[in-house]
């Protein structure tokens, strides 16, 4: 398996985590379903949180990788409600 394989493998494991969490947060949602909300919302969590200038202080990178794809996750479902009412 080639570095860029493994990589991304855990991006998409990452956005899978995030999504499945944010659907645990806002409401269910399926499998491939929570792999595209994760992987926007990693997108969307990391501009987010260096917008802000938000830190997380967690020396793990993994978990401050799904925790920041979560939060974007979060958002992103949020935005598609309010603009799907």
């Amino acid at each position: 398996m080639s570095i860029e394989t493994h990589e991304l493998l855990i991006f998409l494991a990452i956005g899978l985590a995030a999504g499945t969490l944010a659907g645990f947060v806002l409401g269910g949602g399926g499998i491939l379903r929570n792999l595209i909300v994760g992987v926007i919302g990693s997108f969307v969590g990391g501009w987010l949180l260096s917008s802000l200038g938000v830190v997380l202080p967690i020396d793990n990178e993994l978990i401050s990788q799904i925790i920041t794809a979560t939060i974007g996750a979060v958002a992103v479902i949020v935005v598609a409600r309010v603009i799907a009412r």
